[in-house]
């Protein structure tokens, strides 16, 4: 018995239904910010180091990750500091870089949802000739967000979007940490076209050796 044509538009819209509409899929991984823009922080020393975290829990990441907490942390200091030549060194290590979620699956009248937390956390220290350290500073952030969790696009964005702007926030403490605890390290910025001091040189004849005041005792 052949259907009649409103049978057979029914038929064809709950076949639709069922197989609903193919998901996007996520972004592909983006890059990490830059903070080449910014003005350097110029040390009074020979070379830097960038480390990263020693545990693995301290770089704990819960995918869709797009934009890695770790890779930011490192652009950070690998943008911002700067050797301007001196005695000693320096050494940033990157602590703690973590992305978290917590799922809601929501209910009948509400969207599932997830509270993303992100968290970074560095330290930049400063050791003497002998290799032992005489300062340091610490900075860190912390970003949470609820958002949409439907599809793996928004979960992605979300994430994202969360680690950039700790990403910024760190940036911020960060050079307020080193200006307000360093200073005396810091030199000015570079003039275009200078030669790059000699390592464990001063970065500008005749300038005086810069005192480096000791860490406080823990």
């Amino acid at each position: 018995m052949a259907l009649s044509r409103r049978a057979a538009i029914a038929t064809s819209l709950g076949l639709a239904a069922c197989g609903g509409t193919p998901e996007e899929p996520p972004p592909p991984p983006a890059g990490p910010p830059s903070y080449s823009h910014l003005l350097p922080l110029r040390l009074a020393v020979g070379r830097i180091e960038v480390a990263g975290a020693t545990e693995p829990n301290a770089t704990r990441t819960m995918p869709p990750v797009p934009l890695v907490p770790a890779d930011v942390i490192r652009t950070m200091a690998q943008d911002r500091l700067q050797a301007a030549g001196g005695p000693g060194s320096a050494r940033f290590r990157i602590q703690i870089a973590t992305l978290t979620r917590e799922v809601s699956s929501g209910g009948m009248f509400s969207a599932a949802s997830e509270r993303l937390s992100c968290i970074m956390r560095c330290r930049l220290e400063i050791l003497g000739e002998d290799g032992s350290q005489v300062g340091f500073v610490d900075a860190e952030a912390r970003r949470g967000l609820v958002a949409a969790a439907s599809n793996q696009v928004e979960r992605a964005r979300s994430a994202e979007s969360i680690v950039r702007a700790a990403g910024d926030a760190l940036n911020v403490e960060f050079e307020f940490q080193v200006r307000r605890n360093l200073r005396s390290l810091l030199r000015a910025p570079e003039t275009p076209g200078a030669a790059p001091p000699a390592e464990g040189a001063p970065a500008t004849p005749g300038e005086p050796v810069p005192t480096i005041v000791p860490a406080p005792a823990t």
